[in-house]
């Protein structure tokens, strides 16, 4: 669910109010608008800037382009909706109860080659609309009556995944108890499969890849939500690239799980759990700089290796295990460029 999907409708009757939308939504970077004809805007170069009209939205200046606005109250409506022939191939729909189901229903019975635009009269109906039968609406368009709800639609909104992670296999050099400490169950809203993890690590220059418990043992269970990720100071990498400790993730954050050279996607946490157990810090040498990761000592908890995932209470000086290298400095998790030693 991006930005190129959303479409931010200043609802505000104060045109101060509607000037600090648009800011607003500029530099969380939207670049789509629907804006009323009373409303006062350049579009700026890379921004498509549409105009509502009643039952119409308008490119300024191209009339010929107008899309129309359907009000959907009951079935006999949607269906009209979908099959009348229109120029452009794009018809908007407001609803004027329910929602989501009827969606769903537009979505499944849809004709090759139309789009389907979708109004939202909120941040809270952005998701529903985005993610209808996982495709959803092709375009939502969302009413905004505050500056401080650009926010809020910016964090149901997934950015743009990190395009490439530098993996590589590092020798363990040591596994060492490390007594007791906070470690941090993630548990996501998505299942994992066995391949799939997050990288964790102690300093953010380099990030082991600890793997989900889609594998149970002989003693439990399969949880392939979670990944037993580490000690709370630990760097977690997010799904925009940004690192965050991982005793400050809550839920509906946006942690990346990744596989070890292979596809990355975007999960959110739906549970973070902290209990004291008894850890082990494991030692890479990474480039001939000692990286740490502090796991729980636990047959569920597994690194990722050459030869598949291996257990904390497995792991043995030579065993080789994969992460990620990458840029150590950071301020409040975004990579900068400045002189840093990490220990």
């Amino acid at each position: 669910m991006t930005r190129d999907r959303v479409a931010i409708a200043p609802a505000a009757s104060a045109a101060e109010v509607v000037g600090a939308i648009v800011e607003r939504a500029r530099r969380r970077g939207f670049t789509r608008f629907v804006v009323r004809p009373t409303d006062v805007f350049s579009p700026r170069s890379e921004e498509e800037m549409l105009v509502r009209e009643h039952d119409s939205l308008e490119f300024p200046g191209d009339a010929s382009r107008a899309i129309p606005v359907v009000l959907v109250n009951d079935p006999a409506d949607l269906e009209s909706a979908l099959r009348t022939p229109r120029a452009g191939r794009i018809v908007a729909i407001e609803w004027a109860a329910d929602r989501i189901i009827p969606l769903e229903n537009a979505i499944a019975s849809v004709e090759p080659g139309l789009e389907l635009w979708v109004f939202a009269r909120g941040p809270r109906e952005v998701a529903g609309a985005l993610g209808a039968l996982e495709h959803g609406a092709r375009r939502v368009i969302v009413a905004v009556r505050t500056p401080e709800e650009v926010d809020e639609v910016e964090a149901l909104l997934e950015g743009e995944l990190p395009k490439e992670l530098a993996w590589t296999v590092v020798p363990v050099s040591s596994v060492h108890p490390a007594g007791l400490g906070d470690r941090v169950l993630v548990d996501t809203t998505s299942l994992l499969d066995q391949s799939e993890g997050l990288l964790v690590g102690s300093a953010a220059g380099f990030l082991f890849h600890v793997a989900s418990e889609a594998v149970g043992s002989e003693f439990s269970r399969p949880r392939p939500f979670r990944v037993n990720a580490g000690a709370a100071h630990s760097y977690v990498l997010l799904a925009d690239g940004s690192t965050r400790y991982l005793s400050e993730l809550i839920p509906g954050d946006a942690v990346l799980a990744c596989r070890p050279r292979g596809p990355a996607r975007s999960v959110r946490v739906g549970r973070v759990k902290i209990e004291r157990r008894p850890l082990v810090v494991v030692t890479a040498s990474v480039n001939g700089v000692d990286r740490t990761i502090f796991l729980q000592e636990a047959e569920t908890v597994r690194l990722s290796s050459e030869n598949g995932r291996v257990a904390t209470t497995s792991l043995e000086r030579g065993t080789l295990v994969y992460g990620a290298r990458m840029t150590p400095a950071r301020h409040l998790g975004r990579a900068v460029e400045e002189a840093i030693l990490e220990r």
